[in-house]
């Protein structure tokens, strides 16, 4: 299938990294702005990151609005897990078996995950940003991959002739996605094979 073909559901969809050693692959089931993803990133070692593995499970609801997102990192140093869940009030609890979080995070509908092109899709489905010229300022729940550092952050995206243009706390560059909003291309971040 060329990468600029909309997949049929659910789909495989497959990254891989410009200029580092890594791939994500997810197992993707698409339901109107429903979305429930299986996926799993690899990295070798590079300046970037040392070598890991890490897995999720995302869940959102008919909207599109983060519902749980469960994540697992291995790296030669250990395993370290963590579950993010939102509640019908807007209060997000991060569980990481030491460490328990309840917060609005500024009123976030959903999870980022540095290193991963799929949680970029989650606003520009929910906003529709394929057809949308305006600044977007998104608060999300920011994700350190490795680490499972979780932050409150903003995410602006505008669409242009270029793509949609994604700033970032980690970096600013314009996407391109396929017609249900998933990213093709990320440049600096990864391309879609």
């Amino acid at each position: 299938m060329p990468a600029s073909e909309a997949p049929t559901w659910p789909a495989m969809l497959t990254w891989r990294a410009h200029n580092a050693p890594r791939m994500e692959s997810a197992r993707v089931q698409l339901n109107g702005n429903r979305i429930r993803a299986f996926g799993r990133i690899i990295g070798g070692d590079c300046p970037e990151h040392p070598a890991f593995s890490a897995s999720y499970d995302l869940v959102t609801d008919e909207n599109g609005i983060t519902r749980r997102l469960s994540l697992r990192t291995s790296m030669a140093a250990g395993e370290r897990q963590m579950s993010i869940s939102r509640d019908d009030e807007g209060v997000w609890m991060v569980d990481s078996g030491s460490r328990h979080q309840r917060s609005t995070f500024d009123g976030a509908l959903d999870v980022d995950v540095v290193l991963s092109p799929l949680f970029n899709t989650l606003p520009i489905r929910r906003f529709g940003m394929n057809s949308m010229s305006e600044d977007i300022e998104v608060p999300v729940v920011y994700v350190k991959l490795l680490d499972l550092e979780v932050n409150p952050a903003s995410i602006t995206y505008s669409s242009g002739p270029d793509g949609i243009h994604v700033l970032s706390p980690v970096s600013s560059s314009s996407v391109h996605i396929d017609g249900d909003g998933f990213v093709l291309d990320y440049p600096g971040l990864a391309q879609r094979i």
